[in-house]
């Protein structure tokens, strides 16, 4: 049936105590016009005459559906909460892939292909996690545990396999997996970003403030790195993006002298969190490596708990490079985290788990992309899940 030209623009009258007739549709039906619920919902259809509505000699029944609004307003929170933790997931599926790619697809060919449980099997699986850069520590404590549970024949067929290596590779990161949390009496609590050159600090740096100014900190922005080409402007634009404040001197100036400044103003001007960017600098570098240990003696000036963040950033797709970097940096200045970055550019995302065992650090954020949301709080579980592929 054709819409006439004119339509009628009366508004169909309250009907207590419900008011959800906005969230629904007119449709056409073989009748005339009928609403339609929206979003998949399930409407419970209440004794309510149809309403009959007049314009230009036309005359219209529409049937009239009304669902309870508590149990509606309920299932509807219900829903956004699954589809936030389902989303999370995803998102890291999707940062994970080349890891899952390499790992995920040939374990899921050796637990289909298995009968049973051998030293064959074992063994392809020891691989797997060697090539996946999950190190020699971690492969091999984890090859000895099936073993021995083969063993004591408490594990025998390849789906009991899967759990039980979920649950081992969960175990390794789970210490680890630590919130960043800065103490609330610092003004400001200072997080200083460390690292060789590459491994992503200044992306990080404007993605932290983005973090941090959606929980509601105020933040200011220093711009220590004033080697690299560039390095400035491009936190800059960090800080414009997240309408943050920048701190900055010309290229070539002295990075301590630059985050000293900072401090000062991020004092006066009552800001919650200062993130000092800083030059990249190869771990084998003494002089650029001094410098880290000035930065931290001038900040100390200023506050003696300051700083009270110092975050290692590694590019996971460096491998077990990542194991010798952060051991040198140990040794300028006091690392009290990690930040790996770029794990949707590898399928080396193993690291994680050689790094959780070997440094013991707490690993407070994973970079999964490139957006600005995709510096995400590092979870041990979905992070295992997202690499094995477990819903």
């Amino acid at each position: 049936m054709p819409l006439p030209e004119k339509r009628s623009r009366q508004d169909l009258p309250a009907i207590p105590p419900c008011s959800q007739l906005n969230r629904v549709s007119l449709t056409l039906d073989g009748e005339g016009l009928t609403w339609a619920s929206s979003a998949n919902e399930t409407l419970l259809p209440r004794q309510i005459p149809p309403i009959i509505l007049r314009d230009e000699g036309l005359t219209v029944l529409v049937k009239v559906f009304i669902a309870p609004v508590q149990e509606m307003v309920m299932s509807n929170v219900a829903d956004t909460v699954d589809e936030g933790k389902q989303g999370l997931l995803a998102r890291f599926k999707q940062g994970l892939s080349k890891t899952r790619s390499g790992l995920t697809k040939n374990l899921g060919r050796l637990f289909l292909g298995a009968k049973t449980i051998d030293a064959d099997l074992l063994e392809e699986i020891e691989t797997l996690l060697i090539t996946g850069d999950f190190g020699v520590e971690v492969t091999q404590e984890i090859i000895q545990d099936l073993t021995d549970r083969v063993s004591r024949k408490t594990l025998t067929d390849s789906l009991a396999l899967r759990a039980v290596l979920r649950d081992l590779l969960i175990a390794i990161v789970e210490p680890v997996a630590q919130p960043l949390v800065l103490p609330a009496d610092a003004e400001p609590a200072v997080v200083l970003m460390v690292g060789v050159n590459g491994s992503g600090k200044t992306t990080t740096a404007g993605k932290l403030a983005h973090y941090f100014k959606a929980t509601g900190r105020k933040v200011l922005l220093a711009a220590g790195d004033t080697f690299r080409a560039a390095a400035v402007e491009q936190l800059q634009v960090w800080g414009d993006r997240n309408q943050v404040e920048v701190i900055a001197q010309h290229t070539g100036a002295d990075s301590a002298s630059v985050i000293f400044d900072s401090m000062t103003a991020a004092k006066s001007r009552g800001t919650d969190v200062l993130i000092a960017d800083t030059a990249g600098r190869l771990q084998n570098k003494k002089n650029l490596m001094d410098e880290l240990a000035k930065i931290e003696r001038v900040l100390k000036r200023q506050d003696p708990q300051a700083p009270q963040a110092v975050l290692l950033v590694i590019d996971a797709g460096t491998g077990q490079n990542a194991i010798s970097q952060a051991r040198e940096f140990l040794k300028a200045v006091a690392v009290t985290g990690i930040v790996l970055t770029k794990l949707d550019g590898t399928a080396r995302g193993g690291i994680l788990f050689a790094l959780a065992r070997q440094l013991a650090l707490p690993i407070h954020f994973v970079g999964i992309g490139e957006q600005v949301d995709d510096l995400r709080p590092f979870s041990a579980e979905m992070f295992v899940d997202a690499i094995l592929d477990n819903d």
